[in-house]
């Protein structure tokens, strides 16, 4: 079963945009659906699924997933031009909102099939395959970059990078303002240890006015995504969303100016038990959902038994939605601080 977008606007045409980032591992089809019960506005993010996946893969598998996660963008990585087009072409019968390259990642696997933060090295390439997705796509083609790689000087490199995403076509561009080292640091510490640069994805900005710029990196809270919204166009936040999942819950409010409303968790516990209902009845595991729901609620009475039922009962053989009641029950939400307002 394929989905179909909500309406052919762009999401980069309403103004500001919160995103979560893309994250291996995590933000699958589960997670996304959490998510999207915490914040209808912001824009969420596939796992980066390789071309070659895509094309020769279980594509269902692959790219299917729930109609209520719009806007949701595809994350491919790659760097053949013909076969980023065809996974292009394959990906449209599903309905995505967005199609991003990842130039990022500086993982050991993604470096040996030659894409993510490596291509940082190679503009020419990046754009080539930008180029080959526009001209297939009906809906935007980004870009999710480094600001430079291992000893390259990121003043000189970014600016000529955006320059060719530009003339490629590319929609935005979204910068982690920090370099990548792709030997001798890990990815945990490709996400840590290089320093942040800010202020150069600020100027990026404001060298290329009519492009939309967005900045990724060691973003932890609303604040904070506030300030970097007087400078840039969208913000996006990876594992603090992930970690502290309740914090989307002030994101339409917050960022989307939407009418502030009281976080109902009758609402998202019935949502996320029937969901988790109708995985199980397809063949899933319980905790295929649960493992995505121990970041809420941190901090308020009750959070610690909350994540102890989610990580234990919920791999139990034959474990149910039942699990998540159990473990929403454990939260007193009568003494939850005003902050969970959203």
């Amino acid at each position: 079963m394929t989905s179909q977008r909500k309406d052919g606007a762009s999401h980069y045409a309403r103004g500001k945009v919160f995103a979560v980032a893309p994250m291996i591992d995590w933000t699958d089809t589960r997670c996304r659906f959490l998510h999207r019960q915490l914040s209808q506005h912001a824009l969420l993010y596939t796992e980066m699924i390789v071309a070659d996946a895509i094309i020769h893969g279980k594509r269902d598998k692959l790219l299917d997933y729930h109609p209520q996660e719009h806007p949701v963008a595809l994350q491919l990585g790659g760097s053949d031009p013909g076969k980023l087009a065809e996974a292009v072409r394959i990906a449209a019968d599903y309905g995505y909102d967005e199609i991003n390259l990842n130039v990022g990642c500086p993982s050991d696997r993604v470096q040996s099939g030659t894409f993510g933060a490596c291509l940082m090295r190679e503009p020419e390439t990046v754009a080539a395959c930008v180029e080959a997705m526009k001209a297939v796509a009906t809906v935007p083609v980004t870009v999710k970059c480094r600001i430079g790689v291992d000893d390259q000087e990121p003043d000189a490199v970014l600016p000529d990078f955006i320059v060719r995403m530009v003339a490629a076509g590319a929609d935005a561009v979204w910068i982690h303002a920090r370099k990548a080292w792709l030997q001798g640091l890990s990815p945990k510490e490709n996400r840590e240890v290089p320093p942040l640069d800010y202020q150069l994805a600020y100027r990026m900005k404001q060298e290329f006015p009519d492009l939309f710029i967005g900045i990724n990196g060691g973003i932890t809270d609303l604040d904070q995504a506030d300030e970097h919204l007087k400078h840039m166009d969208g913000v996006m936040l990876g594992r603090a969303a992930y970690h502290n999942s309740s914090i989307l819950a002030e994101v339409d409010h917050r960022i989307y100016g939407a009418p502030s409303r009281d976080f109902d968790q009758r609402a998202l516990r019935d949502a996320m038990m029937a969901y988790a209902e109708d995985y199980i009845a397809k063949g899933g595991r319980l905790n295929h959902v649960t493992r995505h729901m121990v970041g809420l609620f941190q901090g308020l009475p009750g959070a610690r038994r909350f994540r102890q039922i989610l990580s234990s009962d919920a791999t139990k053989p034959g474990a149910g939605c039942e699990v998540i009641a159990a473990a929403f029950d454990a939260i007193d939400f009568e003494r939850a601080p005003a902050a969970i307002d959203a």
